[in-house]
């Protein structure tokens, strides 16, 4: 493997593989490496072609979930065939809407959430091609009083 692979730590791995199963249609690629005291140590999903690692939080050795640090740093992007039913989904299976799904100037139905585990996702579709000169003057526009 090459490349970069996001590893998402999260205080359970396996309610969460359970619910990017059913919001994004994830399904798992690897068996999980769980140790003695049922901890996971690494568990591989593919949503829509994209291999995400993930793990139990270990706070011994600095990792950290987003629930137990109350933030995130990160934010994953998922482009999807049907924004609208995939954002739904994830709001009917606990999701937090950090902003609602609507057109974007730069092209995408998008819209942002905060899942169970307390990981960003921002669900998009793409609806056209924006040239990018007319990207960049609605992205001015936003600051212009």
């Amino acid at each position: 493997m090459r490349g970069i692979t996001a590893y998402l730590q999260v205080a359970r791995t396996g309610d969460a593989i359970a619910w990017y199963e059913r919001v994004f249609d994830a399904s798992e690629v690897r068996a999980r490496l769980v140790a003695p005291d049922g901890s996971c140590m690494n568990a591989e999903i593919e949503i829509a072609g994209t291999r995400l690692m993930l793990a139990d939080e270990m706070p011994a050795i600095g990792s950290a979930s987003p629930a137990s640090l109350d933030g995130t740093s990160v934010v994953l992007n998922l482009h999807v065939a049907d924004a609208d039913a995939v954002f739904r989904r994830a709001l009917e299976q606990g999701a937090e809407e950090i902003y609602p799904l609507a057109d974007q100037f730069y092209g995408d139905r998008a819209g942002r959430v905060r899942d169970p585990f307390g990981h960003h996702w921002i669900i998009a579709t793409r609806i056209r091609d924006v040239p990018e000169e007319e990207m960049l003057a609605a992205f001015e526009a936003m600051f212009d009083s």
